[in-house]
């Protein structure tokens, strides 16, 4: 794999990606469908991420002159349209992260689609152009997720965690390029302790969790490969954990060779090394099983 290399703009020796779910309060309204109304505490702190955390996260693109990706929930979108417009206002990437949080692998293929659709319509009236990519809530991929993915324009998913690098998943219908995702570099295992969703780690301090997400990058960075965080506003936008994030910056700043960018720029850039031929990636078959698997037929 440490062979076949993806080459960097500018030489760089790996690219960077800060990536933000900015959830908030959809997944309680989906998983607490009876009752959401009434968890008043953990409304407001997940209503945190979009009132207090975005706001301190694009303070800090702005300090180092980032343009960065945020996945989005569709119906946060609606309601949270003055977040959505200071993101735009700073050029910032918005992904497809579904409608309201649902999991597309818990759908028959017209509900996924369904759901897909009203997104990428509502992505379009608020960023003027349809979504480029796509990260599944929960990163629950279906099925039927690339088929649909690739039937509505999509140059990229980042929902999958084959791989350490950027690789293509590919079906019948046509190929996608993946930019994986995974939980080592997602926030929720370190920081998140909410008992409404039965979701209890034991939470870390920020310079313990810190440590993880730098230990991935000089991985990364030796490696010359991908490094993408997976985190939330109301998770790491919080001030103690925001400022491990400013700490996090200087050091891959002061290291050097690191391509910041956002997904999009990078998809579009494999796109490029991938078409010329001077990066040739993994490919996954989408799905990997076509059916259940039927275990009693091992059985004597």
């Amino acid at each position: 794999m440490e062979d076949n290399l993806v080459p960097w703009p500018d030489d760089a020796k790996c690219a960077v990606a800060f990536t933000f779910d900015m959830d908030a309060d959809s997944f309680l309204h989906l998983g607490r469908p009876k009752d959401s109304y009434r968890r008043i505490a953990v409304t407001s702190e997940l209503r945190f991420g979009p009132l207090e955390g975005v706001p301190r996260i694009l303070d800090l693109y702005r300090k180092y002159d980032f343009k960065q990706s945020f996945f989005i929930p569709a119906w946060c979108i609606e309601q949270y349209p003055q977040v959505i417009e200071s993101i735009l206002k700073d050029g910032h990437e918005i992904g497809h992260h579904g409608f309201i949080h649902e999991h597309p692998n818990e759908l028959n293929k017209d509900e996924e689609k369904y759901w897909l659709q009203r997104g990428v319509e509502i992505i379009e009236k608020y960023t003027g152009q349809r979504p480029r990519g796509y990260r599944a809530p929960l990163y629950n991929f279906s099925e039927n997720t690339l088929e649909l993915l690739l039937n509505y324009g999509f140059i990229y998913d980042a929902s999958l965690m084959g791989h350490e690098q950027p690789y293509l998943i590919k079906s019948q219908h046509g190929e996608l390029i993946e930019l994986p995702s995974h939980w080592t570099l997602d926030d929720w295992p370190p920081y998140v302790h909410i008992s409404d969703i039965n979701f209890e780690m034991q939470i870390m301090s920020p310079s313990t969790a810190i440590a993880g997400f730098q230990e991935e990058f000089d991985a990364a960075w030796e490696q010359g490969g991908l490094w993408i965080a997976v985190w939330h506003p109301f998770v790491t936008g919080r001030r103690a954990r925001i400022r491990a994030v400013d700490r996090l910056i200087q050091y891959m700043i002061d290291k050097g060779g690191v391509w910041f960018a956002s997904m999009e720029q990078i998809a579009l850039h494999i796109r490029s090394v991938v078409d010329s031929g001077r990066f040739v990636p993994p490919v996954d078959n989408i799905p990997y099983y076509s059916e259940q698997i039927d275990f009693e037929r091992y059985k004597n």
